[in-house]
This record gives structure tokens, C-alpha cells and sequence, in this order.
């Protein structure tokens, strides 16, 4: 059994993406809409640049979450509401930070771990929680 309190800091880390990265999860996923690793199809649909996958902020977030509890089964849901994307430099690439926090501890042997995700000073999830197994 795990002890949490309200607050606790379970987990942090920064993921650094590159271009890379990016072409990698394209053919993971399946996902290759040029925005991902073009500038000019980006910008041409009013994009300031190319974008990191939606999908793959989340899915490192609850990897992160996974690491910490030891068991991604452990993980019962998770949300995630998108309000920045994650302009990813041709040359800088990205640093993404997660901060995943336990914002609830719940009486049925769960808790509420809120992930704060953010690129620079912007925020790149409005809310993103997990509930998690702890007893």
C-alpha cells in the first residue's frame, strides 16, 4: 500500500522532443499528418510551426504516472483536455516537463493524480487526471 497525501509531488520529468521524435511516433501510430514534420504544411494551415502529436504528450504523461505506480494497470482512467500545443523546433526541439501531483485521496483505496504538463511558460494540458489503484 502506498501512503499519499494531498499534494504530494509522485513523479516529474522533462522529455526532450526532436523532429526525431516526432517521425518516430508517426510510424508508431500511424499518424502522418505532415503538420507533425513539415514547416511549410504547418504554416500553410496557419500554424506557427510544426506541432508535437497531441497523443504523444498524453501517452508520455501516463507513462510517467505508469513508472511511478509500477503497473500501468494499476491506471483506471485518464483525461486529458488539450489548451496548447507543442511547437517543436527543427534545430531547439522541445522541452516538455510533467508534474504529477495527488490531488485526491480517495476511500476506495484509489487517488486522483493531477498532471501538470507544460512547455516553456506555456501550459499544454487545461486538466489532466489519472485515477490510480494505491491499496
Amino acid at each position: 500500500m502506498i501512503t499519499l497525501a494531498k499534494g504530494d509531488v509522485v513523479a516529474e520529468k522533462t522529455v526532450h522532443l526532436s523532429r526525431e521524435s516526432l517521425v518516430r511516433y508517426a510510424g508508431a501510430s500511424g499518424d502522418f499528418n505532415p503538420i507533425h514534420y513539415r514547416d511549410d504544411v504547418a504554416q500553410r494551415v496557419g500554424l506557427p510551426g510544426v506541432l508535437a502529436h497531441g497523443m504523444l504528450t498524453m501517452g508520455i504523461g501516463s507513462s510517467i504516472i505508469g513508472e511511478w505506480i509500477g503497473d500501468t494497470a494499476l491506471i483506471r482512467s485518464y483525461v486529458v483536455r488539450f489548451t496548447k500545443p507543442v511547437l517543436v523546433d527543427a534545430d531547439e526541439g522541445a522541452e516538455v516537463t510533467y508534474v504529477a501531483k495527488v490531488g485526491a485521496v480517495n476511500d476506495d483505496g484509489t487517488a486522483r493524480i493531477d498532471l501538470a504538463v507544460t512547455t516553456g511558460s506555456d501550459k499544454v494540458f487545461g486538466k489532466a487526471q489519472a485515477v490510480v489503484v494505491v491499496a
